[in-house]
């Protein structure tokens, strides 16, 4: 259980059919936006009233991602981890034979060859990153679904529509978004300057009317002037884009005098980023 809106609808389908015999398990992997972890952990135990186990194991995963730089190695690095901290803890809690995951047809579609000869683009951790040992059996119920076909289903499920239109937030995390090598403090120059950006977008009533609008950390520094001093800081990159279906996507214009904002306090607010 990510937290998200595929793995929280895959969840409460999967609960509504076999009761408590379900068991959510939401690993935190150190790669969540601000306050993740805390919100997740609340809105299951408190407002949906599922059953859920919560591991901490970021350490573990900053370990694994310790000096890779590559996307595609992160991906199937985190997935890999990811199964190995499930069946560690499946293992104490109890006998479980199968794995349920939030995974939906674009998932599938970008990580492996369906129909016909096509070139993979990503490996999604859930998909091209699990592990060939696993010995889980999968349990898919989105699988075959597009993201505004899920959403759909959850609003019939009842989900409150703030959540249903929660921005998707990749699963391998922050460790995408922090181009080159992982670090905590890289983390979370990531972390701070996402939370601006969201917040501003949501504020000026854009929330709704984008796909995806969120911050990326690049492995690049640059001589900037703050006050009276020179500095030799981290850069971030804004990016929103507009799409349906999760398959294509183009870019969104946003206002000028937003983008000046998220700019401005980006960098006045986030220690260790001076130019946006």
């Amino acid at each position: 259980l990510s937290g998200g809106v595929d793995s929280t609808v895959a969840a409460l389908l999967i609960h509504r059919a076999i009761g408590d015999r379900l068991t959510c398990v939401f690993v935190d992997n150190g790669l969540l936006r601000l306050n993740e972890a805390v919100q997740v952990e609340d809105r299951f135990t408190n407002r949906l009233k599922l059953p859920l186990v919560c591991v901490d194991a970021a350490d573990l995963f900053l370990k694994r991602l310790d000096g890779i730089t590559d996307p595609e190695q992160k991906r199937k690095i985190i997935g890999a981890t990811f199964i190995e901290v499930f069946e560690a803890r499946a293992r104490e809690i109890g006998d479980f034979e199968f794995l349920a995951q939030g995974t939906l047809y674009p998932d599938v579609i970008e990580s492996v060859s369906v129909i016909g000869p096509s070139v993979p683009i990503k490996s999604h951790h859930n998909v091209g990153g699990l592990p060939d040992s696993m010995r889980f059996e999968l349990v898919e119920p989105l699988r075959q679904l597009f993201k505004d076909e899920v959403r759909q289903v959850g609003l019939e499920m009842g989900v409150d529509e703030e959540f249903i239109w929660r921005q998707p937030f990749p699963g391998p995390g922050l460790a995408v978004r922090v181009l080159g090598a992982v670090t905590p403090e890289r983390l979370e120059l990531a972390r701070k300057a996402d939370a601006i950006v969201v917040e501003e977008i949501r504020r000026h009533g854009w929330y709704k009317r984008v796909w995806q609008a969120f911050a990326v950390l690049l492995p690049v520094q640059s001589v900037g002037v703050m006050g009276d001093e020179r500095t030799y800081e981290s850069t971030v990159v804004v990016r929103a884009v507009h799409s349906r279906d999760g398959m294509t996507a183009d870019w969104v214009p946003l206002p000028h005098e937003l983008l000046g904002t998220i700019s401005s306090r980006i960098v006045n607010e986030v220690k260790g980023v001076n130019r946006v």
